[in-house]
């Protein structure tokens, strides 16, 4: 009988014990910490390498790269108003006043360079004086300029050296100044000043044929890296 008693005790307190061992692992569980929040990194991520190919090299942003020489233009982009127009050199009229280009189908679509009085684009001061005809009818590079040119806006002129050599050069607008035609501007002309772009059109109101109110003069500096 006792041996029967004892055996039954043992088995009670070996459930007791295991019910205990149980719910201890049971809390323990419920008290581990559960999975952390991935932290996303604060830090941009690096900018993407321009793609090159073997044997290949980044070549210089043709805008932040200064001229060689001083050159004469040949060929004018003005961003969202005319790409790679033709340049024409002439000399000023009889009147010493700059020449337009001429009235025709082309002219409409090039600028005239002053020379020998203009400076060259990558001249150390002056002027490099520039102009472009305005049309009644609104077709002319003129009129592109007045609708499409602001301050900020860019001027890339590419020409030749004296030597031969391929140059270009970039400008920044940075003054927009309309005037009376009759009372002309002597900043125009400037010769001693900063380097820059002068380039003037006839602006409207047209008083008759070729007999234009105002002038729009736009002045524009070389960029700099």
């Amino acid at each position: 009988m006792n041996a029967q008693l004892t055996r039954r005790r043992s088995a009670q307190v070996a459930a007791a014990v295991a019910v205990l061992v149980l719910a201890l692992i049971l809390v323990v569980w419920m008290l581990r910490p559960g999975p952390q929040p991935r932290q996303e990194s604060s830090a941009p991520p690096p900018p993407a390498l321009q793609a090159t190919t073997a044997g290949s090299t980044l070549k210089p942003k043709p805008c932040y790269r200064a001229p060689s020489a001083p050159f004469a233009p040949k060929r004018i982009t003005v961003a969202g108003v005319t790409r790679d127009a033709e340049v024409l050199a002439l000399p000023r009229d009889s009147a010493g006043v700059p020449q337009a280009p001429p009235i025709s189908t082309e002219g409409k679509t090039q600028f005239a360079w002053d020379i020998p009085s203009s400076p060259k684009p990558g001249d150390p001061k002056g002027n490099v004086l520039l102009n472009a005809h305005t049309y009644p009818d609104g077709s002319a590079l003129g009129n592109k300029l007045l609708a499409g040119l602001e301050v900020g806006g860019r001027i890339v002129i590419r020409g030749v050296a004296d030597d031969g050599t391929p140059q270009t050069l970039c400008y920044k607008v940075t003054k927009k100044q309309v005037i009376i035609a009759s009372d002309g501007s002597w900043e125009y002309y400037e010769a001693d000043g900063p380097p820059q772009i002068a380039l003037i059109v006839c602006s409207p109101p047209r008083l008759g044929p070729g007999n234009w109110l105002k002038r729009t003069i736009w002045y524009a500096s070389p960029m700099q890296a």
